[in-house]
């Protein structure tokens, strides 16, 4: 049974497929520039996942194994640390996951999946309420987290598998 929370939250949302792209050509161009860039870099995953935090551009690329290389899959905007408690660069591995966090601090986070300690993949900051507190997105914003649409950040927690590695730069 899905809480009132959670039915408030998803009632308040139009949660359509966000196109993040202004056009088309931008969009295969990114996608072109993102396949080459990873499949460059030759990073391997666990799983048949990796994913791409490109802090410059704002997105949290996925990529799929195909054959001997990485597709893009799929690319959500997203919001990084602020510039003085930035999110954390390397190469790290899907932790744990879970539910909900923030309670204790008047605020709750969705669907968190670990990047590396404290730094995490989550959702938009809502109030106790489940009304929106913070939804803002493409912006240098968080404590060193990496937040998404209430959506993506479900998407990543119910299909990337854990030791799916990681790529922030």
């Amino acid at each position: 049974m899905i809480s009132n929370f959670i039915k408030k939250i998803y009632t308040k949302l139009n949660l359509k497929n966000l196109h993040l792209f202004s056009s088309r050509s931008y969009a295969k161009d990114y996608l072109s520039t993102a396949e080459s860039f990873i499949n460059l870099k030759n990073i391997t995953s666990s799983s048949m996942y990796l994913i791409w935090v490109d802090t410059s551009n704002f997105k949290t690329n996925i990529f799929k194994k195909s054959k001997n290389s990485w597709t893009l899959y799929k690319s959500f905007l997203c919001t990084i640390g602020k510039p003085w408690q930035p999110t954390i660069k390397g190469t790290f591995f899907v932790g744990a996951k879970g539910y909900s966090f923030g309670e204790s601090r008047g605020f709750r986070c969705l669907y968190y999946t670990q990047i590396k300690g404290n730094y995490l993949f989550h959702s938009i900051v809502y109030y106790l309420d489940g009304t929106i507190k913070d939804d803002r997105l493409g912006m240098q914003l968080t404590d060193g987290c990496v937040r998404l649409s209430t959506e993506n950040a479900k998407w990543i927690y119910d299909n990337i598998p854990e030791g799916t590695t990681i790529f922030i730069n």
